[in-house]
């Protein structure tokens, strides 16, 4: 009984922060994009302002609400929030809640790709340094962590948009689905080859903390007594790690793996946007852009959400993990 009340003390507690959290979020976006500088009725116009009067121009502002005090269009998103309603994008002139569910879509595919990837490349990777220790395998490996961990995504986009979209001509260079094909013609083919670049470039860049982690892990497992006792009786590389390696380093690897979802949603923005891959990155860049607030605010609380419950269960998957912090669940 006491084990059931302390996770739903647990889970109400990390319900009530996400609740303070998409506040929070909320009202500091809509304040960054109150100074910003983009001017929202241009961007909705584009290269059309010069032939819009002034009287066109408060006819618009009056349609969006944008001659209305902050402080009060604020109050009005929030009060149509509570009701379900997020509100119609100025960009695209389709409801928010719209927008957000047919390019989730598009970044939850991506995403999944690229984190089981960035997952099992670099936890293969730390294994393969942790069990051979100081040789030029693991110099390799941590070589090759440490650059991809200084590189930047956009950089690494870039370059394997280069290398294997112009230069080879493998791969297509952007874009989620062949252009000028209608919807009912695209298949998932289609989709997949459209996927492997910017998934690719989000997997290539998130193998090094897992990696460098895991090594870290396995050398630490590998120092302890039951290790050496198991090397006493003959137990050499591969059985080595399957019997007495593997089990202690996997679930902090993927624990660390739920806790790298900040940095996925971050690098799928960069990706996307150079790709112009028809994701929720893309679309916040552009309502970044284009002063789109009810989009942009949309879209923060969707990817707080995203971030939050990752963050969640890899906290979750900590307390089973360590026994110690089953009686601190709620901190």
């Amino acid at each position: 009984m006491t084990g059931s009340r302390g996770w739903a003390m647990f889970i109400g507690v990390k319900m009530l922060r996400l609740l303070s959290l998409l506040v929070g979020v909320s009202v500091v976006a809509f304040i960054l994009m109150q100074f910003s500088p983009v001017d929202p009725v241009e961007a909705y116009i584009g290269g059309d302002m010069i032939r819009v009067s002034a009287e066109q121009r408060s006819l618009i502002e009056e349609r969006w609400g944008l001659n209305d005090p902050p402080i009060q269009r604020l109050f009005a998103w929030g009060q149509a929030l509570l009701q379900g309603d997020l509100g119609t994008s100025m960009i695209y002139r389709q409801p928010v809640a719209d927008i957000i569910q047919e390019r989730f879509l598009n970044s939850a595919a991506l995403m999944a790709v690229a984190w089981v990837l960035s997952g099992v490349i670099g936890f293969g990777l730390g294994a393969a340094a942790g069990m051979r220790r100081d040789s030029k395998l693991d110099r390799l490996i941590c070589w090759y962590c440490y650059t991809l961990a200084s590189t930047p995504v956009f950089w690494m986009a870039l370059l394997l948009l280069m290398v294997f979209g112009v230069w080879l001509g493998w791969l297509p260079v952007g874009l989620g689905v062949p252009a000028g094909m209608a919807a009912d013609q695209v298949t998932w083919t289609d989709r997949a080859i459209h996927m492997i670049l910017p998934a690719l470039t989000l997997s290539l860049t998130g193998v090094a903390a897992i990696a460098l982690h895991t090594r870290q892990k396995l050398l630490d497992v590998l120092e302890s007594d039951y290790i050496v006792f198991a090397r006493a009786r003959g137990e050499r590389g591969v059985q080595l790690f399957r019997r007495h390696g593997f089990r202690h380093v996997v679930l902090p690897a993927l624990t660390l793996q739920f806790a790298s979802f900040s940095e996925l949603f971050g690098g799928a923005v960069l990706a996307e946007q150079v790709f112009s891959y028809p994701g929720l990155g893309q679309a916040t860049v552009q309502a970044g852009l284009r002063g789109d607030v009810p989009l942009l605010l949309g879209l923060v609380l969707c990817s707080t959400v995203f971030v939050f419950t990752g963050n969640m269960i890899a906290d979750i998957l900590y307390r089973i993990i360590d026994p110690r912090m089953k009686e601190e669940l709620v901190t």
